[in-house]
């Protein structure tokens, strides 16, 4: 029989990054604790984002599929800022000086990556929570 730790340790660590009142981030915490998935839940708008988390996601995530140009957070930044931002370098910081930029939500499961929320994607990412 495994103990508790052992079991813990062979688990990946899932983290879901997102904001409380975003639809898609609601989903998608709906969709974890309905299947027992256990996460860890980053509240974006409390906590920020540090650099070394976005190093870690754009490693795995091209910078454009994080970058949130539909929503209302870009539509208020100055429009030549907005203009500025053509490479990952340029996106990185802004997205560091605004974390609600960022498309939501970002799950990590374990070195495993991804953006946004649907029913099929995470059955992919979470094939054994889904038998």
């Amino acid at each position: 029989m495994m103990n508790a730790a052992a079991h813990a340790e062979r688990q990946p660590q899932v983290r879901l990054y997102g904001i409380t009142n975003c639809d898609q981030v609601r989903a998608a915490r709906a969709w974890l604790t309905q299947h027992d998935c256990g996460i860890e839940f980053i509240d974006l708008k409390k906590t920020g984002l540090d650099a070394a988390t976005l190093d870690r996601w754009l490693t795995h995530l091209p910078w454009d599929a994080l970058l949130n140009r539909r929503g209302m957070t870009w539509r208020q930044l100055d429009p030549g800022l907005r203009a500025q931002i053509n490479d990952q370098l340029s996106a990185s910081e802004l997205m560091l000086a605004h974390p609600l930029l960022i498309k939501r939500p970002v799950l990590e499961v374990g070195e495993k990556m991804s953006v946004g929320f649907s029913d099929s994607l995470y059955r992919s990412l979470f094939p054994k929570a889904t038998k």
